[in-house]
């Protein structure tokens, strides 16, 4: 939301610039010095932060933030405790179930937490496991050998950070209960005091554990409300990468006949492909799937070759999505492109003389998905989710190799080793034209010049951290972006026309295609293979279009564009959509923009009789003020930071949504789009006038 000076919204999380303080009373402990006050710092400014008081203070450490994306953070913390039960082979059901009052609770039919004394701390395991940071059972390797999370302080985070949490534990024919509070006393927050101890309640038949959180409204905005789309994706992407564990999905906010999910795959990885693969035309029956080990370290891979041109790989360690990969995916390329140029000598597609096919070759139109079952994860980058461990790499390696080799070698698979040949031998061909063209451009100096001359409208900073580009729709709205802009470190590029649909082409016809062409010479990373993060001039690269049917495909397109080619400006947060209003009310020389109907409905009741109001069909309709004030001012526009929150789903909506399939896409419209759609409170505030004309 739009908000004072220094407030900047990216998608949901307000971003406050640092703002000067002027002016302090004395006597505060404080001097200032050049406009900044300077604190004192002694002894006394060391603070001892004690129980889970740490977690409340400073929640970002452990759960990233306070917004949406924290507040999720919570739920895959528990759940995530009770996949582990179901990956160690303890448990093989799991349900998440959210409440009316935004409450949710995770119940798993694994051994459950121990209730028994611990003989150090002298309280039940439970009150350990919730209430000590870094205390559980996956540091040692005893009771776990493969976990995710937090390894032992996902729960008390969430102990921490909610109102309160309760606890039923069912195991060895008993029923242990416990409950939690983070009451307020003495103007301090406890947080996750025990409210109830440990009691036994009686016997049961039942296995496992139940948990029940509120998160706390003082911690998390602007809401504590789980979305029922994110909770629906991640149990689903779960489902498939526990082969047979059944989740059930449970919303008591939807409709009866809505309300409750079940999720459970057999074929587990492979099932997950044919899902990726949806939208596409498989060019061989069933993906290929088999699972290995080498060193204590669990491999399993699932892979189907499309006639796309564009390859899709997931990695999971221990159920956790490795976005940036890491070298179990190193291993898997390396074994991979070994043995299918050993099996294309072997039946000679791939002569004495010729060189071996490329990695790229074999990847194009290829949908894989790899996970790994290991011990002692190190994860490296900058939000830890590439793998660090060299031993992962030996490990797929081997069982890429052995397990791969076997498959190819047998004669009743020879129609699959056939079509993944097929499909190189076309790749490599393409990739040395493209190879040719690339070095023809770079002679001609065509891609780094040519399209951008009477384009671009280059910002005069040199500093690529502070630098913005507005991507916009056509002339008439890159005019007045052009003149209301901030040239000091705004950029405008205009397209002309809509760009490729590159969902639907190969990497030499997108090079071709001249709206691409500038926007890559605008941005100075280069694309595909090709592309280099370092070399990026914008921090923000943001898509500018107008709010209706062209504008939003034009939007589609171009995201579509830097997901297949530019993946890592969309990973590393630099790309954003631009939110101009779709209404300014007015009334003599006061104006108000609206974002949305309720906006508009809001400002007409205060604006009262005579009040007007201004459609903006496009961006074009606005001069150059009225878009610097609402769309491009950091200090009042709204931008929506494009992130990869669920790759699987992503991968799917984009081949779904672009892809060459009418299908899958009808089916999909069908599903989602709402066919009786009401009047919206700008028609009828025109039916109103146009009444009383």
């Amino acid at each position: 939301m739009r908000g004072p000076a220094g407030v900047i919204t990216i998608g949901n999380d307000k971003i406050v610039e640092p703002m000067r303080i002027r002016h302090r009373d004395r006597g505060s402990g404080c001097a200032e010095k050049d406009g900044m006050m300077e604190q004192e710092y002694s002894v006394s400014s060391i603070k001892v932060m004690e129980g889970l008081d740490a977690v409340r203070m400073r929640p970002g450490m452990y759960i990233g933030s306070t917004g949406p994306q924290g507040l999720h953070h919570l739920l895959w913390e528990i759940v995530d405790n009770a996949v582990d039960e179901a990956a160690n082979g303890f448990a093989n059901e799991i349900s998440v179930t959210i409440h009316r009052d935004d409450s949710v609770t995770v119940t798993d039919n694994g051994r459950g937490i121990p209730v028994g004394t611990h003989e150090k701390l002298g309280v039940s395991g439970v009150e350990v496991v919730f209430t000590q940071l870094h205390a559980g059972g996956k540091f040692g390797n005893d009771s776990y050998g493969y976990s995710g999370g937090l390894h032992g302080v996902g729960a008390s985070v969430v102990n921490a950070l909610s109102e309160w949490v309760k606890v039923e534990v069912c195991t060895q024919g008993r029923r242990y209960e416990m409950s939690f509070a983070s009451p307020e006393e003495d103007g301090h927050i406890v947080s996750g005091k025990v409210a109830e101890p440990l009691t036994e309640t009686g016997r049961t038949r039942k296995q496992g554990t139940t948990v029940t959180f509120l998160p706390d409204k003082r911690v998390f905005h602007p809401t504590v409300s789980m979305e029922h789309k994110t909770v629906a994706k991640r149990l689903r992407e779960l489902a498939y990468l526990n082969r047979g564990v059944r989740f059930v999905f449970t919303d008591e906010r939807k409709k009866p006949e809505e309300r409750t999910v079940e999720y459970r795959y057999d074929g587990g990885l492979s099932d997950f492909v044919s899902y990726l693969n949806n939208g596409q035309t498989p060019l061989y029956d069933a993906p290929v799937h088999f699972v290995g080990e080498s060193n204590g370290i669990v491999v399993e891979l699932a892979f189907q070759h499309n006639d796309s041109y564009t390859e899709t790989l997931f990695s999971f360690v221990n159920n956790i999505s490795t976005t940036e990969g890491g070298m179990h995916e190193t291993g898997f390329k390396s074994a991979y492109t070994k043995v299918m140029n050993e099996c294309a000598r072997r039946i000679g597609v791939l002569k004495d003389k010729d060189p071996n096919f490329e990695g790229a070759d074999y990847s194009e139109g290829r949908t894989a998905v790899l996970s790994l079952k290991m011990r002692n994860v190190e994860f490296e980058g900058q939000t830890k989710t590439k793998l660090g461990n060299l031993e992962a790499k030996t490990a797929v390696e081997a069982v890429v190799s052995e397990c791969l080799t076997q498959f190819m070698e047998d004669l009743k698979n020879g129609p699959v080793a056939q079509a993944v040949l097929e499909k190189a031998v076309k790749a490599a061909k393409v990739r040395e034209q493209l190879k040719k063209e690339k070095k023809k451009a770079r002679e001609k100096n065509k891609l780094d010049i040519a399209p951008l001359v009477g384009k671009l409208s280059s910002c005069t900073g040199r500093d690529a951290s502070k630098n913005e580009l507005f991507i916009v729709e056509g002339d008439s709205a890159g005019g007045s972006a052009k003149k209301g802009r901030d040239r000091k470190f705004q950029a405008i590029l205009p397209l002309r026309g809509k760009p490729l649909n590159v969902e639907k082409q190969r990497e030499d016809k997108v090079l071709q295609n001249e709206e691409f062409r500038t926007l890559i010479s605008a941005l100075g990373t280069g694309f595909g293979e090709d592309f280099d993060l370092s070399g990026l001039k914008y921090d923000k690269v943001v898509i500018l279009s107008d709010a209706d049917q062209d504008g939003y495909h034009i939007r589609a397109i171009l995201l579509t564009f830097f997901y297949r080619y530019m993946k890592p400006l969309i990973t590393e947060g630099h790309v954003y959509i631009g939110l101009p209003p779709l209404y300014m009310v007015s009334k003599g020389e006061k104006k108000t923009y609206c974002y949305d109907d309720a906006e508009m409905t809001k400002a007409l009741r205060a604006y009262g009789k005579g009040a007007k109001v201004q459609r903006y069909k496009g961006l074009g309709e606005m001069d150059a003020e009225q878009l610097w004030e609402t769309t491009m001012d950091p200090h009042n526009r709204m931008l929506q930071r494009v992130s990869i929150e669920n790759p699987g789903e992503v991968e799917s909506r984009v081949t779904v949504l672009m892809g060459d399939k009418a299908q899958p896409r009808r089916e999909y419209i069908f599903r989602n789009a709402n066919f009786n759609k009401e009047k919206t409170a700008f028609d009828e505030f025109a039916d109103k006038q146009e009444k009383k004309a």
